[in-house]
């Protein structure tokens, strides 16, 4: 199995910032390109940044220069970070990790595929 799991959501105010991390581990491996979704309340799921193995970032528009994201691919870690800084109230919703790779099958095969967590909520106050 494979687990996704994200933290450091919670509440904050009007122009502070948050740390959110996502570790990926379990049946998994070479995973390529991981990245932060948001999905705000009524709205549908959007994409925030992606990351590659190598580094190589792309945010949505709205977010350059306030948001970064940033992996650890050390020791076979698979974590990745989003930074969050001069938060607005419509930056509230739940926040994903994903990450693409390749997945060990309960038949013991193996399947590029992408893989989410449960979500973690950001809720700014104005």
């Amino acid at each position: 199995q494979v687990q996704v799991a994200e933290s450091g959501g919670g509440l904050v105010q009007a122009g502070g910032s948050l740390r959110l991390s996502c570790v990926v581990s379990g049946s998994i491996f070479s995973i390529n390109s991981m990245a932060w979704y948001r999905q705000a309340p009524g709205k549908q799921r959007e994409l925030v940044a992606t990351i590659t193995s190598g580094g190589q970032t792309i945010y949505a528009d709205s977010l350059k220069g306030r948001f970064t994201i940033s992996r650890d691919n050390a020791n076979a870690k698979n974590m990745m970070d989003l930074q969050m800084n001069s938060l607005k109230p419509e930056d509230t919703g739940v926040y994903y990790c994903s990450a693409w790779g390749t997945v060990i099958t309960d038949s013991g095969g193996q399947k590029f595929r992408e893989v989410w967590g449960q979500g973690t909520l950001v809720t700014v106050s104005s």
